[in-house]
């Protein structure tokens, strides 16, 4: 068997390696039109703070490495200009001395990967602009920024590149502006999530610019649609990704309307001797049951085996995908598996929220830090959805267990009954996890009503009746400006403060004494009583970043973080 695999990173050398393993006898060749093969992609922007100290460290594996432990002759500098199905070849072209020649197939691998987009702006050709897809790339803009000449940088986009390549350049000293057209970064988390990490880059010193547009460069300053005008001393594009799908489009492959290679469950496309993975194909998303985009190395790597196993009549259970990711913003770490709030909106998925911010471990340990986690579930089955966790502290171990629970169908009552580790130093011994499925099964069962963080200005400028339940002393050190203090402490010789005819929101720090005290109220009578999730910490950083840099008033009279 001859197998030709064209891409040279994460799914294209994944599936060589795999082929391999399954047949020393096989003959595999793997084309990448780049100069490196098997190269950290995702430690790029790293590079950049020198946290990755040499970009030669970025390269995996050398084409005489793989032809040593592997046997596999990896032609860097070779593009694969067309497919001739029919004759089952391919053209290439010797990008190092302008050669072309053909190489014929027995099944062909497809890992093109997608290309960074850049945008058509009037002005460019004037501009420094920089993209960080590839050793090259990065080893371009880190050379340029790091020349003595540059002090200011700024990145367009607002995904995982563009954040992680901002946080690098601050922290190697230069001063840098972030823009993204849309109301917030990180679209992988809800608004109200994200929210802690606007404030977080804010204060880190990026000036970050959400909700406006690039339209045009004037030298390396960008004009955006609003008027304002971003210095810069260079500029490095992070809008997102394209499918590279040319080369399949011009063999007649079959594409979704994104441009994207289809393929079957087995990642064979509309022709059964071409197999394609990574970047460029299309996936099941395993909750939705629609077919989406998932570009990531741990995706690709597993495609990449069971492309290959396929092709030796092994069999391929394919369970889909659900998109678990985590990312490092400065002191923050945040995680996000499966839907959020807003993409279920856009499915028309019928769902609530359980919102907690409990310590990530025990509270007499140093280092104990908030630990803000969501959970999306479906109503009425509570079958877990998504859920998210942001916190200086362990945040990725708390979504790695929603993930295991997506992939076997898990729900809230599962989550709730997880037996999870627990010591002091580690977590708390009901973990995060348990904590959101216990209110999640409570909001199921109507034990309680709730509102949200992203309702609370609303009800303030509506004049709603708000009660804030913590002790005296925190009323005083910052509040709602409207709330009304009735420690929980003395809640019930104070009752006949509390009306009865319209309904009443409580709060506390994090939501936990609110709930007790909603509760007690319900108990003696009280009806249409609300907790307000995440409660005044939730609230505090939802709104600070708007109030800062919309220069609006607070709905506070002084901002709670800790």
């Amino acid at each position: 068997m001859k197998f030709l695999v064209v891409g040279g990173v994460a799914g294209g050398a994944s599936t060589a390696t795999r082929l391999r393993r399954l047949d020393e006898s096989a003959e595999i060749i793997m084309f990448e039109k780049g100069p490196h093969v098997s190269f950290s992609n995702c430690c790029l922007p790293y590079r950049l703070s020198e946290t990755v100290g040499e970009t030669d460290a970025l390269v995996m594996m050398s084409p005489a490495q793989f032809k040593n432990q592997y046997n596999i002759e990896a032609r860097v500098e070779h593009e694969v200009l067309s497919i001739d199905r029919a004759a089952k070849a391919v053209r290439v072209k010797n990008l190092s001395t302008g050669e072309e020649y053909t190489e014929a197939y027995d099944k062909l691998v497809l890992s093109p990967g997608a290309n960074a987009f850049v945008p058509q702006l009037p002005g460019m050709e004037n501009a420094n602009i920089f993209v960080v897809k590839n050793v090259v790339d990065i080893a371009k803009l880190y050379e340029f920024v790091h020349s003595g000449n540059v002090k200011k940088v700024t990145v367009v986009g607002g995904g995982f590149i563009g954040v992680e390549t901002a946080e690098n350049l601050v922290e190697a000293g230069y001063e840098v502006s972030l823009v993204e057209a849309m109301p917030q970064i990180l679209r992988i988390f809800d608004y109200d999530m994200v929210q802690i990490l606007h404030k977080e880059m804010m204060e880190k010193g990026v000036n970050l610019i959400l909700n406006d547009q690039v339209v045009a460069c004037e030298g390396s300053n960008l004009k955006l649609a609003s008027g304002k005008v971003v210095e810069g001393d260079a500029v490095v594009m992070a809008i997102g990704v394209r499918a590279d799908s040319k080369l399949a489009k011009d063999a007649g492959l079959e594409l979704n309307e994104r441009g994207a290679i289809k393929v079957d469950a087995n990642y064979c496309t509309s022709d059964r001797n071409i197999y394609a993975v990574g970047d460029a194909i299309e996936v099941y998303n395993a909750i939705t049951h629609r077919p989406m985009s998932l570009t990531m190395a741990g995706p690709a790597q597993k495609q990449a085996r069971a492309a290959a196993d396929h092709i030796y009549g092994r069999t391929v259970r394919n369970t889909g995908y659900i998109g678990s990711s985590c990312i490092r913003v400065f002191d923050y770490n945040a995680a996000s598996t499966g839907l959020t709030a807003a993409q279920c909106e856009a499915a028309g998925l019928s769902y609530d929220i359980a919102y907690v911010i409990p310590q990530d471990k025990v509270g007499l340990m140093p280092n104990n830090y908030p630990l803000f986690y969501k959970l999306v579930y479906e109503v009425p089955t509570g079958k877990v959805l998504g859920a998210q966790a942001i916190s200086k502290g362990e945040a990725a171990k708390r979504i790695d267990i929603v993930a295991t629970l997506l992939k076997f169908g898990g729900t809230v009552d599962d989550l709730r009954d997880l037996e999870l580790c627990y010591a002091p130093p580690f977590s708390t011994a009901k973990d995060a996890g348990n904590h959101a499925g216990l209110v999640a099964c409570n909001l199921l069962q109507k034990t309680f009503r709730q509102v949200r963080v992203d309702e609370v200005r609303g009800l303030v400028e509506s004049g709603a009746c708000i009660i804030d339940v913590r002790e005296e002393h925190e009323y005083a050190a910052g509040h709602i400006k409207t709330a009304v203090n009735i420690p929980l402490s003395q809640l019930r010789r104070r009752m006949d403060e509390i009306p009865t005819d319209r309904p009443v929101y409580l709060h506390c720090r994090s939501s936990q004494r609110s709930y007790n005290a909603c509760l007690a109220l319900q108990g003696h009578g009280f009806d249409h009583i609300y907790n307000i999730s995440g409660s005044f910490l939730g609230i505090s950083f939802y709104e600070y970043f708007n109030d800062v840099t919309q220069k609006r008033d607070p709905i506070v009279t002084a901002y709670n973080f800790n």
